[in-house]
Parts: C-alpha cells; structure tokens; sequence
C-alpha cells in the first residue's frame, strides 16, 4: 500500500494527470479495503482515526481545489468510519456528525407561505364557526362563546397595558420643606385667589402635566390642579403622584377635585421639566382607552358569568320538577293497580 502511494505521489508531481487520477483512485480503493479488514479484527462499530495516511494520498489529487478544502478542517477534523446496516461510511468531521447529519440537524421547518385563496377559506371557516355558535338553540352553548371571546380581549387590554407601562426610576433625594399653619393659610388662600391652573383629563398624569406645573410656577408661587373627569378616590392618588413627579407640596385638596400646590421656598427651575419615567400625550390618551375598554369588558365577563349560572340552575331545577313529576305518575300507575285489584 505505502509503494502505490509513493507512486502516486511521484506521477502527480511529475505532471501525469491521468494516471494521477487513476493511482488516486486505486488508493482509495485500496484504502476502503485496508480500514474494512481492520475494523473485522477490531469488532468494533466505529472509531476515529487522525487522517495521516489520508495526508499522503490527497497529494495525488489536482492540488488547489482538494488541499485547500482539506486544510481547512486539517487542524481538528478526524477521519471517521461508521458501520450502518453492514455498510461502511468514510467522513471527515469536527465533533463527530457526518455532513449530512449536520445539515439535517441544521435543517429549520420554513414557514409555508399560505396563498390568498387559502386564507379567505380559512377566514371563512371560522367566521361560520363562529355563527353557528351564536346562532346555537342551546342558550349555554351561546354564553359561553360570547364568554371565551370576551375572555381573550381581556387578556389582549392586559398585555397592551403591560407594555405601556413605564418603570418608576428612582428619584433624587429631596428634604420637603416644613411649613406653618399661618403659611399653609396663607398659600391656600393665595392658591384660592389666582386663576392659574392646569387640568387633568382623561389622560391622568402625564409629561405635559407636570410640565405645566413648572412654567406656572415660574411667576407663581402655587398652581391649582383640576382633576376632571375623577373617579371617588382618584384625586388622592393624582396628589401623590404630581409631588413625587414634580417636588411640589400639595396644601390642600377641594371637594371639587382641585388640588393646590406649593412650589418650594428654595425652588429652582430642572432642567428637564418633563420627567422620563412618564408616558407622551398620545401614549397617554392611548393607556386610557385601554383601561376604559378593559373596565367595560371586565363588567361584560362578571355579566355573562352571573347569566350562566343562572341558566344552569334553571336547568337543575327543570330536571328535578321532571324527575318529581315521573315519580308522582308512576306512584299514581301504582295506586290505581293496587286498587282495581282490590
């Protein structure tokens, strides 16, 4: 074997393609046979083997197109011999996987691009689905489908509100000023006397909002805050959130959902009046219809629920007026045999 791979060598060096090409092929061959007896000696399924002797044959191929694809994998790749089914197989591998089985492993289900037609007969399906189900006889069939679509879109605001919602950064530390009884008087009632103030809407407290509150206080020393419309309770929160945004202090909250705030003793206009852990007035006004339409949705679910229990036990009730009446009738059968026996 080593003599017919030296003259292999020397022909491909010498120029002679031909029976280069022949020799090559006769020392693989010749190899096959070589690694088959040795593997019947060894009785073993598979082992690596570093590929030396592969090394001096490979010189006999046409040199640029099988040296560069073998020294590319020449620094980790082993020859590998694997028995399948009584055949044997020859790959030159990193971790141990033949080409084929790295390309299957590889191998990504494609997304099958559905044709027009097909999704308006699935469009289709479901919508008649759907009205088979609201137009059911069965009153329970119809509850539960308006239930489980009401269901999803309450998931659906969930998630849409999850993603709206901004995390609160930690703010800088600031030491709220004390005040009297004469100067909380005072405020309250300069507060009272000015016109300036800046409104909430439906939009609750946003960036614009607290923006507001800074250019007021520029030649102000309070600003009034008019909540409306507000919810029983709201008007607390909206206090505690604006001095937290905008390090005011709230002297005193309205029973008309005005609130009036101080702007500081020692007050010094940021840099960045509106803070960035609020949300944009689009964002804003889109987190408000989310809520209202979660709110109302929430309500629907409670609604439905309530009638399905309802026609459940309607439906107990129904079945045990009929079972009481087979029973009566079947105790009447009883008597009335009983006594023409008699």
């Amino acid at each position: 074997m080593i003599i017919i791979i030296m003259l292999g060598i020397a022909a491909s060096i010498r120029g002679g393609v031909g029976i280069g090409r022949r020799l090559s092929f006769a020392i693989r061959k010749e190899s096959l046979t070589w690694y088959r007896n040795l593997l019947i000696q060894n009785q073993s399924d598979s082992f690596n083997h570093t590929p030396s002797v592969v090394c001096c044959f490979l010189w006999a191929q046409r040199p640029g197109v099988v040296l560069e694809n073998f020294a590319r994998h020449m620094s980790t790749a082993s020859l590998e011999l694997r028995t399948d089914n009584d055949f044997v197989r020859f790959s030159i591998t990193k971790d141990g996987y033949s080409a084929k089985e790295k390309k299957s492993m590889k191998k990504v289900p494609r997304y099958v691009k559905m044709s027009k037609k097909a999704k308006l007969n699935e469009l289709r399906f479901y919508r008649l689905k759907a009205k088979k189900k609201m137009n059911s006889p069965n009153p329970e069939v119809r509850i539960r489908y308006k239930l489980e679509k009401a269901k999803r879109k309450e998931a659906w605001l969930i998630e849409k509100l999850r993603k709206l919602e901004v995390p609160k950064t930690p703010g800088e530390a600031y030491d709220p000023e004390i005040l009297t009884e004469e100067e909380k008087h005072y405020l309250k009632r300069t507060g009272e006397k000015k016109k300036n103030y800046v409104p909430v809407g439906r939009r609750g407290v946003f960036g614009g909002v607290v923006l507001n509150m800074h250019l007021h206080w520029k030649k102000h020393e309070t600003v009034k805050v008019t909540c409306k419309p507000c919810k029983p309770g709201q008007i607390d929160e909206y206090a505690e959130e604006l001095a937290r945004l905008s390090k005011g202090i709230a002297i005193d909250i309205r029973p008309d959902n005005t609130i009036i705030f101080y702007r500081g003793k020692n007050y010094v206009q940021p840099k960045i009046m509106s803070p960035p852990d609020t949300l944009s007035k689009d964002k804003a006004l889109e987190k408000y219809r989310y809520e209202q339409s979660l709110e109302h949705t929430s309500q629907f679910i409670e609604k439905l629920e309530k009638e399905l229990e309802n026609y459940q036990e309607h439906v107990v009730r129904y079945k045990n007026r009929k079972e009481a009446a087979v029973d009566s009738t079947i105790a009447d059968d009883g008597l009335s045999q009983i006594t023409n026996q008699s």
